[in-house]
């Protein structure tokens, strides 16, 4: 009978969480390297760049590839011949895993959980709980496979009730274009069908698990339905033209997987969930002789890509900005912005949106300034911060008029698209949204030399900062002309497809 210690479990859940903080698997790596060859489209090939870049930049500092370091999902089979040496039960043990990694100093990550999520949504400052699945196996080892999901894409997740004679991939190709590209493509679609509605989910989530393999399945071909059927999602998505980061391009989905269950024969459940760019997943096993040793990868594994600013990108002061400068801004175009940005996202607009509508002056001035949506890492060592990379603007949508109108506001950065109500209220104030790359949260970090406080400090990573960057690179997403990179470019690059075919 093997014995598992307590102490060996948590370390190794705390280790297997640093390490895919900042160790892409080298199944994504080739994959993305892959993707990277291929590409066609100039703003997509260039995401992808700073992707692959800010990939060795965080393998070589130890650094998390993203800022949004996840909510932890554990899948723990113990073996039925197992015996704890514990006194915390699995979920607890797991949860103090998650605490010691989120606290390390040298590589503090970044606590996103909050508690009380339909009310006061407080911040747990561990990042606990986890989300942990235990099943009993057969066998006498513990095995983990566990993941830290960002809230972008797990945010894009979907469930259907399908009728058992409905097509699936027709509606998987309904449900990605919807997503827009808060999951920060390129990415894996996880695939569950069968079973019941909370089956269909788990086995989604667990199929993110498995390594990608799709140019395995495809040099040796399908040989079985599901395989007809991942290929089929694979070139299908990759024919809408939304490519990295929503920008339009050839590659949008670097493998789709794909986990089945019976069903009632009157049921067909669905779900999807995708896996951003910032994919982090870890295997390993427990077999009662210690801690799990996870080997660094091989630095082979990483592609020869280092991503360098275009000679032809704009040179912008933030300080001197002005609405004719931006007037003359194309759609897709690069920026590299210096100067003082601002900071902000949901609980800081949230907070503003109500000191607003009392008639109470904000703490800070927004006149003429660009506010970045980011959370970012606490900064270690000499760092000014720590990786910042963009969040999902579609979620400041709802108080874009307002902060348009009455603040003087005239930008905003992020990721992925904005609505058509927020693409109005842009046009109507001659304002500007820009993009910078989801999953090259370090890379942009570099560019910040300064950062302080200004206000909501009680928010922490939610707070409003001031920072002082040099030659951030942002792409113009949204003109005051209204016109909009995340369709107009996978417009284009679906009739490119198209032809292609």
């Amino acid at each position: 009978m093997t014995i598992i210690k307590q102490e060996d479990f948590i370390q190794s859940i705390a280790d297997a969480l640093q390490y895919i903080s900042y160790y892409h698997p080298a199944d994504y790596l080739h994959a993305l390297a892959t993707a990277y060859e291929r590409e066609e489209s100039p703003a997509a090939k260039d995401a992808i760049a700073q992707i692959l870049t800010n990939s060795r930049m965080c393998a070589e500092g130890k650094r998390p590839l993203c800022q949004d370091t996840g909510i932890v999902v554990a899948f723990v089979k113990v073996g039925m011949n197992v015996r704890w040496d514990a006194q915390l039960d699995v979920e607890q043990m797991v949860n103090e895993g998650v605490r010691c990694a989120y606290l390390l100093p040298e590589n503090k990550l970044r606590a996103s959980m909050v508690s009380d999520p339909a009310g006061t949504r407080i911040n747990t400052k561990d990042n606990t709980p986890a989300v942990v699945h235990v099943s009993l196996v057969a066998g006498d080892k513990v095995e983990v496979s566990i993941a830290a999901k960002g809230g972008g894409s797990e945010n894009k997740a979907q469930l259907a009730m399908l009728n058992p004679n409905d097509s699936i991939v027709d509606w998987v190709l309904q449900v990605v274009p919807a997503m827009g590209a808060g999951w920060c493509p390129p990415g894996i679609l996880g695939i569950g069908i069968g079973g019941s509605a909370e089956k269909a989910m788990l086995l989604a989530k667990e199929s993110l698990m498995a390594p990608i393999d799709m140019h395995e399945l495809k040099a040796k071909g399908a040989q079985n339905k599901l395989e007809e059927l991942r290929l089929e999602i694979f070139e299908k998505v990759n024919h809408l033209g939304i490519g990295a980061q929503g920008l339009g391009g050839v590659a949008t989905v670097l493998d789709v997987k794909i986990l089945d269950y019976p069903t009632h024969a009157a049921s067909l459940p669905v779900a999807i969930i995708p896996n951003c760019a910032a994919t982090r997943h870890v295997h390993f096993e427990l077999d009662g002789r210690g801690v799990a040793e996870l080997a660094p990868p091989d630095w082979s594994a990483y592609p020869d890509v280092q991503w360098q600013a275009s000679g032809s990108s704009r040179q912008v002061n933030l300080d001197a900005i002005t609405h004719e400068e931006i007037a003359t801004w194309q759609v897709g175009e690069t920026l590299l912005l210096s100067g003082k940005l601002l900071t902000g996202r949901d609980a800081s607009h949230k907070r503003m949106a109500t000191m607003l509508k009392k008639g109470e002056p904000l703490p800070v001035d927004l006149n003429n300034r660009f506010i970045y949506y980011v959370g970012p890492v606490d900064a270690v060592r000499d760092e000014a911060v720590g990786p910042a990379g963009p969040t999902t603007a579609t979620r400041m949508d709802d108080y874009t008029e307002l902060m348009l109108s009455e603040t003087g506001l005239i930008g905003m950065v992020g990721k992925a698209e904005r609505g058509d109500e927020a693409i109005a209220a842009i046009q109507k104030h001659q304002a500007v949204y820009l993009t910078a790359v989801g999953g090259a949260a370090y890379l942009v970090s570099k560019a910040i030399k300064k950062s302080r406080v200004l206000a909501f400090a009680d928010l922490g990573m939610e707070a409003i900062y001031e920072f002082e960057v040099v030659d951030m690179p942002v792409t113009v997403a949204v003109t005051p002309r209204g016109e909009s990179v995340h369709r107009l470019g996978p417009q284009h690059w679906k009739k490119i497809t198209a032809i292609a075919r």
